[in-house]
């Protein structure tokens, strides 16, 4: 049987899944019912000076008949004392020894501030700290969560000042609103990081309300800008982690738009030792776990993998520059005239919003005794078909349109080798230089 535990940074979690800090893990009740759901471990709510938060603070977005692909929230950190926090920290500590639980922190940038959190959140038995560098509302007003996390500076100092009495190992959670988050990473492991944990959300308005104008969600006909969440950001999120795997030699704990046991292993994949889970779990609540430790374990049984630790970084070496990629690698759509419906999106998204390659034939089908039924059956003009993949991706019939590999017979040729063949051979043309011409 595959081994589903991990190490993070020396400390052994049952599992890679881990709650994220935020509603699910605001109490110790919540906390104990997720390990007891198979949960590996838990970054708790972030802990402060008491807050009052509002009473309407979430908006979502959906998709058709999908509810809640982006959510936006308006919460701020805990709203219960620091002492209580800790105390229940303690005691789930006490019935669970062998789950993490991660104590998240966020205090104003003074340096004994910053001391008397850490000793006392390591006093409760947490495992781990996240420092909470990257909350983008309410709290940055404040001077704190992204508006450390935007600025390398504070973040390396706030760092300092934490390693200077942590004997657990930091991890430093990273905002997604910056030009480049591995540049804050960086600044992350300057001060003294053991790991790091991206992406917090991203700020946001999900709507407007058409009738009283206010932003969703309201409070008393006004809104604010939020914190964005949920499937919607998971393709942002994967770059985001596969930019500092390759960036900086630092443990991950992904977060972003993590649903299921496929989710995890991107990210894994791409650089993250654990993953972290919230929208889904405040959507469908914690018995998602079980799917995602069964598909994890048989993934890793059919992969021939040992243990969950192998896939950390696997898919890394394969994430390139756009000018290392092959130019004279080619691609072209074939479509399965028995699997086809005749729907016409891929001929309407390929004229419209492509390279106009497919066109449509009408062929007669059925009995034709009593009249003839014409068919609508497109074509691909596979000579001038450049491979853009829009025709698979529209098509509602699974593998009815593939993409095949065409041999062009010539070598590998990337952007970057193109200009260095261009400046050896300036009067070629570049179909000459691609072919591999001198």
């Amino acid at each position: 049987m595959p081994d589903l535990s991990i190490d993070f940074c020396g400390v052994r979690s049952p599992n890679p899944f881990w709650l994220a800090s935020g509603p699910p893990s605001n109490t110790a009740y919540q906390v104990m019912r997720a390990f007891d759901a198979g949960w590996g471990g838990a970054v708790w709510k972030t802990i402060g000076e008491p807050i009052i938060n509002t009473a309407s603070r979430y908006g979502s977005i959906d998709l058709k008949n999908e509810r809640m692909i982006g959510l936006n929230n308006i919460e701020l950190i805990s709203d219960r004392s620091v002492e209580v926090n800790l105390r229940e920290i303690a005691e789930v500590k006490k019935r669970f020894p062998k789950h993490t639980v991660i104590a998240s922190l966020m205090v104003e940038s003074k340096q004994a501030t910053w001391h008397d959190i850490v000793r006392r959140a390591e006093d409760s038995g947490a495992d781990l700290l996240e420092l909470n560098f990257g909350c983008p509302h309410g709290m940055s007003e404040r001077g704190m969560g992204a508006a450390v996390g935007q600025v390398p500076e504070y973040a390396t100092m706030i760092t300092q000042w934490v390693k200077e009495v942590a004997r657990t190992p930091v991890i430093v959670k990273l905002t997604p609103n910056v030009t480049d988050i591995a540049h804050m990473a960086v600044a992350a492991k300057k001060g003294g990081a053991d790991a790091v944990s991206l992406v917090n959300t991203f700020n946001s308005i999900v709507g407007v309300d058409l009738d009283n104008f206010a932003p969703r969600p309201a409070v008393a006909g006004r809104g604010s800008h939020g914190g964005y969440c949920g499937p919607a950001v998971k393709p942002v999120a994967l770059h985001m982690v596969s930019s500092v795997a390759k960036t900086v030699d630092i443990p991950i704990s992904g977060i972003g738009g993590i649903g299921n046991w496929r989710d995890a292993v991107e990210f894994m994949l791409l650089g993250s030792t654990s993953v972290q889970v919230c929208t889904a779990a405040m959507h469908y609540g914690f018995r998602i776990v079980e799917d995602m430790i069964a598909g994890l374990d048989n993934y890793l049984e059919e992969k021939g993998f040992a243990s969950a630790m192998d896939l950390v970084g696997k898919a890394t070496p394969h994430v390139d520059d756009w000018g290392n990629l092959d130019l004279n690698y080619k691609i072209v759509a074939k479509i399965d005239a028995v699997k086809c419906i005749g729907c016409n999106l891929c001929y309407i998204a390929c004229e419209d919003g492509a390279h106009q390659c497919i066109r449509v034939d009408e062929r007669p089908q059925g009995d034709l005794r009593h009249g003839v039924n014409l068919r609508h059956v497109p074509v691909v003009l596979e000579d001038e078909c450049v491979g853009c993949n829009l025709c698979a991706l529209v098509c509602p019939v699974p593998d009815c349109i593939t993409m095949a590999e065409i041999d062009t017979g010539r070598p590998h040729m990337s952007w970057k080798q193109l200009q260095e063949a261009r400046g050896k051979s300036p009067n070629c043309s570049m179909e000459e230089l691609l072919a591999g011409g001198k």
